[in-house]
């Protein structure tokens, strides 16, 4: 897999497993994450493989968890969450989809990881992108 080991998705994914997020909260990231744009290309197409069994759960839990709307400025969709929690008896396939997807990214990112650092690329960056998804995420579910 070629996603980052601090990808706002997978810290999202990471809070849920750790009891730190909601499932509403993670399933807004998720589905903004696979619906949304920056998936085009081939390293969106790995990047919504990869989310696609999140997807199946969220999808089997409830359809209508996310509204998706028009952008004028752009093509696409806005994702925002509906106003619905996520139904109590789907949060353990939730959960288990969720820890799956932490334990393939794991095994993914030893060599992506070691590979991007290799080729000296600037934390500095990465580091103060993953801050501010980190800040927006938990500034938006307050």
């Amino acid at each position: 897999m070629t996603s980052s080991a601090s990808s706002p998705v997978r810290l999202a994914v990471a809070a849920y497993v750790a009891g730190r997020v909601k499932p509403e909260r993670l399933v807004a990231q998720v589905a903004a994450a696979y619906y949304g744009r920056g998936t085009a290309g081939e390293d969106g197409r790995g990047k919504r493989q990869a989310l696609r069994a999140l997807i199946e759960v969220i999808d089997r839990a409830s359809p209508g968890i996310v509204e998706l709307g028009s952008v004028e400025s752009s093509p696409g969709f806005d994702i925002r969450l509906a106003e619905r929690p996520f139904p109590k008896q789907y949060e353990a396939d939730l959960r288990r989809a969720a820890e799956d997807y932490l334990s393939r990214e794991e095994v993914g990112e030893a060599g992506s990881l070691k590979d991007s650092l290799a080729v000296g690329a600037k934390r500095d960056g990465l580091f103060g992108r993953t801050l501010e998804a980190i800040r927006r995420l938990f500034t938006a579910s307050a």
